[in-house]
């Protein structure tokens, strides 16, 4: 069964284009090891909310944008073998493909598809 990581972040708007890079870099490599597709998605229409929301959540700055990303993998054991082989490639050490944006904001988890159309 399809498997799929998925991120939410805030990232500085000022950094479009450097996040975009650092998402292409990051792809290559993630494909590499197994993924069926990566997704970046740069916030357009990210409303504020009052008790939850997509901004609150990352906790998005005034000159930050909200991105929402994802990875599909064919199954959870691609996916971890994939995950462990991403962390020792040496293209995402960060001196090498910094984050443009606060790591420690990110949202992220795994999921099992339940519905896919």
């Amino acid at each position: 069964m399809t498997y799929v990581d998925g991120f939410a972040a805030a990232v500085p708007t000022a950094n479009r284009e450097a996040y975009r890079a650092h998402c292409e870099a990051s792809a290559a490599v993630i494909m590499e090891c197994g993924a069926l597709k990566v997704v970046e998605c740069w916030g357009d229409d990210v409303p504020d909310g009052k008790l939850t929301s997509f901004p609150m959540a990352v906790k998005k700055e005034p000159d930050e944008t909200v991105v929402f990303s994802w990875v599909v993998w064919p199954d959870k054991a691609t996916r971890d073998a994939g995950m462990a082989r991403m962390m020792e490639d040496p293209r995402m050490r960060p001196d090498v493909n910094p984050m443009p944006f606060d790591g420690k904001r990110v949202i992220y988890g795994g999921f099992e598809v339940i519905l896919e159309r």
